[in-house]
């Protein structure tokens, strides 16, 4: 089990926020902007002929002897895609600061709570050649065990892929709706070219940037070899204060360039540091932004 059955019921009484709830071909959980016919009264406008009389405020034209239709919100579902990240540099840290695993549990939380909302899920993990180990679409709280069993069976493997993996998930005619990506970006190629080509199809994007807490401050001194782990390249480096300055300045800004991308989109962006709590940062941090309420 990801987390305990008290972390489970708190997840289960939030909902992902969207602002822009799309048609689906289930009633769900979320009012539309657009009126509807469901059960939830939102207003009257005058009667226009051809109007059906079913919808006729009878009480409303005995007082004042003018026709009224009553108008309804039309709820709606949400489709929610779950994207991890599943490159071997998600493969790094130890016991509660691993980073897979943290992502894995975020993923599982707003799985969770989409599936609880009623709103229809899909999980996929970025792999070298696209997406792989794909979930759903699924329906409703009954599925929360199988989705977690889904997740404990998957592990991080092979060279990064986000970005193309991104432009494939985009071909794949998948239902816009809100499209949730956990990964720590380290992508040769970016992730930009990917989102971009998300938000042309209508997705909504909330990107949760997660990276080790030595990834953004190294502890290291001294003549090193540095491996890389995805493609196994080696550099001798000697480490001082002045290399750790500019690496300082480097990951500034590069972390600089990634919001101001998608602040200029529209873009969600929230970063995740793994020495935070997981369950922390998801009831309180995503609460605080907006991403989940």
């Amino acid at each position: 089990m990801l987390f305990d059955e008290a972390t489970l019921r708190k997840l289960n009484a939030m909902t992902l926020s969207s602002g822009r709830v799309r048609a689906g071909r289930m009633r769900g959980d979320r009012r539309s902007s657009k009126r509807g016919a469901s059960i939830e009264f939102a207003d009257y406008r005058n009667y226009t002929p051809g109007d059906d009389l079913r919808r006729l405020d009878w009480n409303v034209y005995a007082r004042h002897n003018r026709p009224f239709i009553k108008l309804f919100e039309e709820e709606e579902d949400l489709a929610v895609h779950l994207l991890l990240d599943g490159s071997t540099s998600m493969n790094w840290g130890e016991g509660g600061q691993h980073k897979f695993d943290q992502a894995r549990r975020i993923a599982a939380a707003l799985g969770s709570i989409a599936l609880a909302a009623g709103d229809q899920l899909k999980f996929n993990l970025l792999a070298p050649k696209g997406v792989a180990a794909p979930f759903g679409p699924a329906r409703g709280s009954h599925q929360t065990i199988r989705f977690f069993s889904h997740l404990e069976a998957i592990t991080p493997s092979g060279s990064p892929a986000v970005n193309s993996s991104l432009l494939n998930y985009s071909l794949t005619g998948a239902r816009p709706g809100l499209l949730i990506l956990i990964s720590d970006l380290l992508d040769p190629d970016g992730c930009e070219t990917g989102l971009t080509r998300l938000l042309s199809r209508g997705h909504e994007i909330v990107l949760i940037h997660l990276l080790h807490s030595t990834e953004l401050a190294p502890v290291l001194d001294g003549d090193l070899k540095l491996i890389d782990a995805e493609f196994g390249y080696t550099q001798d480096v000697t480490v001082d204060q002045g290399s750790l300055a500019a690496y300082e300045r480097q990951l500034k800004l590069w972390l600089g360039k990634l919001r101001q991308f998608c602040v200029a989109r529209s873009i969600h962006y929230s970063q995740h540091t793994t020495s935070r709590a997981w369950d922390q940062y998801v009831l309180l941090n995503l609460r605080a932004e907006g991403v989940v309420k």
